[in-house]
């Protein structure tokens, strides 16, 4: 084992031998290391004034290239940054003093003024100026979608987009890419199949490089918590002042990140990110794509990954009726074990899932959906952008003719579990998706579910707009559909 985490921190080595397991980057960065100019806002990955950015080796051995990915700072634990290097604000401009484009761009479109969000916005700016060409591939508008994590309450945005335009238009090589060669070769170093195995306050925080690692160690601890991208564990912590031990980060496990794309299905590694998934997912159906384009923010989507929103059971986990109406299956491993069961199967009841101790869920098989199957997903929702989902349902249908002659229809949202309306699509069965078969469908959803009142919509809205969907759905999929769908969202700001 290795008892140290290693990582650079701008251009510095750190080790770390002793560090509190829960500790996040944000708390570093403020504490002991005095680097002031990440902000905390929400301290729940909601605002974007603790962005940073964390830069990693990406790609097939031999061919590994440098990807800068913005991450909220305030939800990442120190541990995940091994093997990375973790740049701030305070990183981007010259050893003279000079500023970055990014920097300067917000200068002179007064793209700041109380300044308490601005390190924020700078940051996701230039993880988005590293690599223009990379924006997510369901994206019409990849300013907006770069800085949909970033919350303002000044300038309202046009000066800030001004900015960005600015720095796209203008491309030029930075610092950064002149020391490309050089930081690739440091970071690779730091790579080992060692397992990290470090304590502090008492408590042990383990990052295994190998699925059999990862194996022995959920065996010796069947209590500890597994990490990904913490997107979720983080806020235990933050909000509900958990204390965890031990914690076991995946994010150093290569062969949990795998795809294989195969005639019939998609297989998605556990650790592989929401926006790796996203991207891999949307060329499946476009609707996947904007399913996950609005899963969060970039901060969230870069850190957070698909095992990890699906094995933390949320009944308002985006991905998994999209997944469970396209007959998805997990696949699982424990110590001795290796099991695949449906998706749909996999959530017991609210809070539990079918992993016996010592398991976890180490990929996911999608089904690619066939030329007669009409597949929709509908996320519902306060606001378009950033917000957790008030009812989502997935719709899988086959048609002879006119006529259904299968149905996978899945919500969350609606009841303690992502859930198949199994009454509602046996209604469907061997008739038309005319008016008479959409009030049969919404008769039959009072069998399905009893949802409840929360924050985010009663449940008389929930019963009816899960109801109501179908419609949408038989008006898109008809000979000769309307279009339903905004064509471009957020235009470019020119004004």
């Amino acid at each position: 084992m290795r008892h140290e985490i290693r990582f650079l921190l701008g251009e510095q080595f750190r080790r770390i031998e002793t560090v509190d397991p829960t500790l996040t980057v944000l708390d570093w960065l403020r504490g002991p290391e005095r680097l002031i100019g990440t902000k905390e806002g929400c301290n729940e990955g909601d605002c974007g004034a603790c962005t940073v950015v964390l830069v990693r080796p990406e790609g097939a051995p031999g061919a590994e290239r440098l990807c800068y990915r913005t991450v909220d700072a305030c939800i990442t634990f120190l541990g995940q940054l091994d093997g990375c290097q973790l740049l701030t604000v305070e990183h981007l401009r010259g050893e003279d003093g000079t500023l970055h484009p990014v920097q300067q761009a917000m200068v002179d479109e007064h793209g700041s003024q109380c300044g308490f969000c601005t390190p924020g916005f700078v940051m996701s700016l230039f993880a988005l100026a590293k690599a223009p060409s990379e924006a997510e591939p369901w994206t019409t508008s990849p300013i907006d979608d770069a800085l949909a994590g970033n919350l303002c309450r000044c300038t309202g945005y046009v000066p800030i987009v001004r900015a960005a335009e600015r720095v796209l238009a203008h491309p030029a090589p930075d610092r950064f890419d002149a020391a490309e060669a050089e930081t690739l070769a440091r970071l690779l170093a730091l790579r080992d199949d060692e397992t990290v195995a470090v304590e502090g306050d008492g408590r042990r925080f383990f990052a295994p490089a190998t699925i059999q690692a990862l194996v022995d160690l959920m065996a010796e601890h069947p209590e500890a918590t597994i990490v990904a991208g913490a997107t979720d564990v983080a806020l235990w912590v933050t909000k509900g002042l958990r204390v965890l031990d031990p914690v076991i980060w995946i994010g150093r496990i290569r062969m949990l990140q795998v795809v294989g794309d195969e005639t019939d299905h998609l297989y998605l590694g556990a650790g592989l990110s929401l926006t790796e998934a996203g991207t891999r997912l949307a060329r499946l159906h476009p609707d996947l794509g904007e399913l996950f384009r609005r899963h969060g923010a970039v901060q969230t989507r870069n850190a957070g990954t698909l095992g990890g929103n699906i094995a933390n059971g949320s009944p308002i986990g985006d991905a998994a009726p999209a997944l469970i109406a396209l007959g998805a299956t997990l696949h699982i491993i424990g110590k001795g074990t290796e099991r695949e069961i449906p998706l749909e199967a996999f959530f017991v009841a609210y809070g539990r899932q079918d992993l016996r101790p010592g398991e976890f869920v180490s990929g996911v098989r999608v089904p690619k959906p066939g030329a007669d199957t009409a597949f929709r997903v509908y996320k519902v929702s306060k606001r378009f952008d950033e917000d957790i989902s008030a009812v989502l349902a997935a719709f899988a249908l086959t048609f002879d003719g006119d006529r259904i002659t299968s149905a996978c229809i899945a919500y969350g949202g609606m009841a303690g579990t992502p859930k198949r309306a199994l009454a509602a699509e046996a209604s469907l069965i061997g008739r038309p998706l005319d008016a008479a078969a959409i009030a049969a469908f919404k008769a039959a959803l009072a069998q399905d579910f009893t949802p409840l009142s929360d924050m985010r919509a009663s449940a008389g809205y929930r019963q009816r707009v899960a109801g109501n969907l179908i419609e949408r759905f038989a008006h898109e999929t008809a000979p000769q559909a309307p279009e339903t769908s905004l064509a471009r969202v957020g235009e470019p700001i020119h004004a």
